[in-house]
């Protein structure tokens, strides 16, 4: 008889987590071997972008957007803004010196992704500021001002 393949969702993979009602197979105990297999299995170039983690806030005058992006080089980090929105794009890359059945464990995420932050405010994208320290990306955006008066005086020629 053919055993079956069922195709882990995002969640599963991104997390190693496995779906314990599709685990549950055969002698009904927790992970069967198919199960096992299931969750032993990599990522692959065909497998979708990550989605990147991030928290949005505001303090004062700034829009601040955090993220999480250990084990990525500044070069392979690429972010756009525009006054109404922030689009991150990364790719963490795997060790490949270590082999796969040299493996007990893999969860962790390599590869692409990305991550589109719509903000709640505009914002002027050309005096934004990007840090990274410890393996946390911090992006300052400062608002923009729809409220602030400039009173010009007029020049006698």
């Amino acid at each position: 008889m053919e055993k079956e393949k069922t195709k882990r969702s995002f969640f599963e993979r991104l997390t190693g987590v496995v779906n314990m009602d599709r685990a549950e197979e055969g002698d009904g105990s927790p992970l069967s071997e198919e199960a096992e297999a299931r969750h032993e299995s990599t990522w692959t170039e065909e497998e979708t972008v990550g989605q990147l983690s991030v928290d949005v806030y505001q303090s004062g005058d700034y829009i601040f957007i955090k993220a999480f992006v250990a084990g990525v080089k500044p070069e392979d980090l690429d972010i756009s803004i525009t006054r109404e929105m922030v689009t991150i794009n990364g790719r963490r890359s795997e060790d490949t010196s270590i082999s796969e059945s040299d493996h007990y464990l893999k969860e962790l995420y390599w590869g692409e992704f990305s991550r589109t932050v719509v903000l709640p405010v505009e914002v002027e994208s050309d005096e934004a500021e990007a840090s990274e320290r410890h393996g946390l990306l911090v992006i300052k955006l400062p608002k923009i001002d729809k409220n602030k008066q400039t009173r010009l005086r007029v020049k006698a020629s």
